[in-house]
């Protein structure tokens, strides 16, 4: 069956950019002139996804908001002549079909992702998380989707993790495959760097296959008492189910203040419109006294 859905969970409090998003969710927090997660849903659609669930909570209303019409602006637009502006906005109005459940509890990933069991069915789908960025030129969604057709198991986007950086991670045993495909068999939620198992970390990026549903709705609370995904794949894991795709590219990570002005600097100098003035202006300001 062919992937044609992707969950976000979105329903976090965004805590490490306090106070940015005390009000704005921190997935709407600007890259250049668009929020991160407008980059995320391009990310997807180019991928071949068709619908979007985000999975919210009560302060996230803004999220269904930017991506819903907005008829008054749209005839503003119209009537002073701003016709890139007005076809930038349809674009991402419908450019895939959007719903929306809420997460009326900080209940952990693995429970955000069973809030969206109804609206999923019983088909395969994708999981980003709301502050993990893919450079298009470097996509892992393709590759992971064609991994999933030949083992039609849940397939997860691996990287290697500097040590410093292991306990915030779900870490992974492998088997080697190939060159970039390993078959899964063991998972932690984030160990203590001397109990990892390895360096390799979940990057982000899923494609669950639907029994996951099941696995969750029997899936006790874990580390920091919430219902984690990693112990729900860790079942997988243990059944044979459950691969990963080595990736190599380039990802950001936004969820925190320097993450965030990076990949905003980085998104930034791909823009042929804005990229001349930012690096002169990062070139004065970077000249030593």
């Amino acid at each position: 069956m062919r992937i044609r859905k992707a969950v976000l969970p979105v329903a976090g409090l965004g805590t490490r950019v306090l106070p940015a998003s005390k009000v704005i969710p921190k997935e709407m927090l600007p890259l250049v002139d668009k929020p991160a997660l407008e980059y995320i849903i391009e990310e997807a659609v180019a991928a071949g996804i068709e619908e979007i669930i985000f999975v919210t909570s009560r302060s996230k209303r803004s999220i269904e908001d930017h991506f819903d019409a907005f008829p008054e602006l749209e005839q503003i637009l119209e009537r002073k002549g701003k016709q890139k502006e007005l076809e930038d906005l349809r674009r991402v109005q419908n450019m895939a079909t959007y719903t929306a459940v809420r997460q009326a509890e900080p209940l952990g990933l693995g429970h955000a992702i069973y809030c969206a069991r109804d609206l999923v069915g019983d088909e395969p789908f994708v999981v980003i998380l709301g502050d993990d960025l893919v450079d298009p030129s470097t996509p892992c969604l393709p590759r992971m989707m064609e991994l999933y057709e030949q083992h039609k198991s849940s397939v997860l986007c691996l990287v290697p993790l500097p040590p410093e950086t292991i306990p915030a991670y779900g870490i992974v045993s492998v088997e080697e495959l190939g060159k970039d495909v390993l078959k899964v068999t063991h998972l932690v939620e984030k160990p203590p760097l001397e109990e990892a198992p390895s360096n390799l970390g979940v990057a982000g990026h899923y494609i669950l296959t639907p029994d996951i549903f099941d696995l969750l709705a029997h899936t006790p609370p874990g580390r920091g008492g919430e219902i984690q995904i990693t112990d729900a794949l860790e079942m997988q894991a243990r059944a044979g189910h459950c691969y990963g795709f080595r990736f190599t590219g380039t990802r950001y990570d936004t969820g925190n203040p320097l993450g965030l002005l990076t990949t905003s600097i980085a998104y930034a100098l791909k823009r042929p419109d804005i990229a001349p003035t930012l690096r002169e202006y990062m070139r004065e300001a970077l000249k030593e006294e």
